[in-house]
């Protein structure tokens, strides 16, 4: 439009004045050079056009990004306002923390020094315990060492001892023997007065010949009757052929009083002589018996074998017991060692 209006500026200017070619030319040159700068400014018109919108787009981006950042702006903002108080509560929080971790760090090392003064109390403490017991180690092993040298010694002597405790057993088995076999002697040799008041028994290692007085002797007297003396002398046959038996010859009364009106007063007296009268006899009828073997002794009536409360009863106890016992005094002296 502008190129029209400056054509028709141009002819209407030639229509009103004669102008020379020269000029014409030069005006021609000037027309195409405006024209020139006409496209030119035309075309950095479009281009300013089109940066133009490019600019408005832009500027459009930039408002929406301008609204955008200051929507995120008041949100950073609002962030900020939100993550300063939260930053005041926690160092609030921090510092009351910190306080209070201060304070228990104060107490911990109060209370570890504490531990650790207890903790050098206990290791003196145990470091003595551990001299202590390694000393009591020693002791015991001292002790341990001595102990097997005496458990073996005392094995030693144990099998000592059951050596002796067997050699001691069978002397005391061949001591039975001879003491049942002393008793099967005296039983034969006295079988012809069995049914007379005479009982051959073995009670507590001993052999007893029992002779109650109707075969000994006469009523309240010490005087061997005749048929006793018989079986006194059967029996001294007997012990003369063992001179290991120790003879204990014990008198027995019953109860009934006794009243002699000689030197013997009572059944104690009575009791004795009876056994030494047996004691006498039995030693003139075995010239080879020792004396020294022979023991006499009286309980008059206080050891009864039955009550005293019968004429039957009081016959039992009215007794010569002699009392045969295997010589063991040197298995004693063993048995000691």
């Amino acid at each position: 439009m502008k190129k029209t209006i400056i054509i028709a500026s141009s002819v209407a200017l030639m229509a009103s004045s004669c102008v020379s070619l020269t000029e014409f030319e030069t005006l021609q040159t000037r027309y195409d050079q405006t024209e020139k700068q006409y496209l030119l400014t035309k075309q950095e018109l479009a281009e300013l056009k089109e940066e133009n919108s490019v600019l408005t787009r832009q500027n459009q981006a930039l408002n929406t990004d301008m609204s955008e950042m200051a929507l995120a702006k008041n949100r950073s903002e609002s962030t900020i306002d939100s993550l300063t108080r939260r930053i005041e509560q926690m160092r609030h929080h921090y510092d009351t923390t910190m306080e209070n971790y201060i304070q228990e760090v104060a107490g911990k090392n109060r209370d570890l020094t504490r531990a650790q003064n207890l903790l050098t109390a206990r290791t003196k403490e145990l470091n003595d315990k551990e001299a202590q017991l390694k000393t009591q180690q020693e002791n015991f092993q001292l002790q341990q060492e001595n102990f097997q040298l005496q458990r073996s010694e005392l094995i030693a002597k144990q099998k000592q001892l059951e050596q002796e405790e067997a050699a001691t057993k069978a002397k005391l088995e061949a001591k039975q023997r001879e003491l049942e076999t002393v008793r099967n002697s005296v039983t034969r040799a006295l079988v012809g007065f069995a049914d007379k008041g005479l009982k051959v028994e073995t009670r507590d290692g001993k052999v007893y010949v029992s002779m109650e007085n109707k075969l000994l002797f006469p009523s309240a007297s010490w005087t061997v009757s005749k048929e006793g003396a018989n079986a006194i002398k059967e029996l001294a046959k007997v012990l003369e052929q063992d001179s290991t038996l120790k003879i204990m010859v014990e008198g027995h009364t019953d109860n009934d009083a006794y009243r002699g009106s000689t030197a013997v007063k009572d059944n104690w007296d009575l009791s004795v002589m009876r056994a030494t009268a047996i004691v006498k006899l039995l030693l003139q009828s075995g010239p080879n018996i020792n004396p020294t073997r022979i023991e006499a002794c009286g309980h008059g009536e206080y050891a009864p074998k039955v009550p005293n409360d019968s004429p039957a009863n009081k016959a039992i106890n009215r007794r010569t017991e002699i009392v045969l016992t295997p010589n063991i005094d040197e298995l004693l002296k063993e048995m000691k060692q």
